[in-house]
């Protein structure tokens, strides 16, 4: 089979083509366009076969020193018809090759790690990589269940701390856009509390301007003061879970489990099928979000497909630059 890869300029042609395969929030054109005013390039590619649509890719792309030219990156890309999903990707590394001459495209897809398409991998030339960006290791709903069938799937514990905390005097609904300043106060004190980086402010109002729509917050509200917010990123097919946070009083009422039903419950609305909880790690955050189902997922993880000679070489100083870069985000924050 050849395939024809065609460069896309047109955002409404894009999103289309995304949701009409049922692609990921990051694929989507407003998640391109953040990561373009963030250090990185976009180049968006639809792949066809004759007229027909069997794929497309947003493929982002950073920059590398001298020799390296640039990485290409598909975050839980690419999007292609069941069945042809090598023949989407080898189509893409050909491309990128061509055009943008990257050292390596680097994979993240929204695929189950399970699926025919990922065992087939290695035979076309990819190499799994430990360079993960997103974590595969996740917990998906499956929307298209009642909500007594979602209720269910949850622990006692959880369904009980709904309900508890759905009596607490507070209000769970959609942050304005006056509110979104709460939220990143509320984030900066999550993140000092529990340790962990975070962007600049900038960089989340373009996700806020990008996505529009497509980027819904919700918080709940002690009177006009917000003590948690959950911020999600939505394609037509799928929500993912981009950030959260809560105060002292929010933890202690507990509104973090409302608040999330509130979250499920307004995806399903909108005609959603799958809500990625975004990540299972082996921390309390992940023992919260586990009460929500009685299952987890896996991810096809980070795969690699060489496209210089010099990829062993940036293979093998990849992970010591990362490493070596949480150092010194380290040693700011001291």
């Amino acid at each position: 089979m050849t395939l024809s890869v065609v460069p896309c300029l047109d955002r409404v042609e894009w999103d289309a083509a995304v949701d009409s395969q049922q692609g990921h929030p990051m694929q989507l054109w407003g998640w391109g366009e953040t990561k373009a005013a963030h250090n990185w390039r976009v180049d968006r590619v639809l792949v066809r076969d004759g007229d027909t649509l069997v794929g497309s890719a947003q493929i982002l792309l950073r920059t590398l020193p001298f020799p390296f030219r640039s990485l290409a990156y598909l975050a839980r890309g690419p999007q292609a018809e069941a069945g042809l999903e090598n023949e989407v990707l080898n189509a893409v590394g050909r491309y990128v090759k061509t055009t943008h001459k990257s050292v390596a495209l680097s994979i993240e897809p929204d695929w189950d790690a399970a699926t025919v398409a990922v065992a087939s991998l290695p035979a076309t030339g990819w190499v799994p990589s430990n360079s993960t960006i997103l974590i595969p290791r996740t917990l998906i709903l499956d929307l298209t269940r009642t909500e007594d069938e979602l209720l269910a799937a949850m622990s006692k514990k959880t369904r009980q701390y709904i309900r508890k905390s759905s009596r607490e005097a507070l209000e769970y609904r959609a942050v304005t856009e006056a509110e979104v300043a709460q939220c990143m106060s509320v984030y900066k004190e999550t993140a000092e509390r529990a340790d962990f980086g975070i962007h600049e402010d900038g960089y989340y109002a373009d996700i806020l301007r990008n996505l529009g729509e497509g980027s819904p917050i919700y918080g709940a509200f002690d009177g006009e003061k917000l003590v948690s917010f959950l911020w999600l990123a939505a394609s037509g097919s799928t929500a993912f879970e981009l950030y959260g946070g809560m105060t002292e009083e929010g933890s202690q009422l507990r509104a973090n489990f409302s608040l999330k039903w509130l979250a499920i419950q307004e995806m399903k609305a909108r005609g959603i099928t799958r809500y990625d909880f975004n990540g299972l790690l082996n921390d309390g955050v992940s023992k919260f979000k586990f009460g929500f189902a009685d299952h987890e997922d896996m991810l096809a993880g980070t795969w690699d497909l060489a496209l210089s000679p010099l990829y062993p070489v940036f293979a093998k100083a990849l992970p010591v630059a990362r490493r070596s870069m949480k150092k010194v985000r380290g040693l700011l924050k001291r």
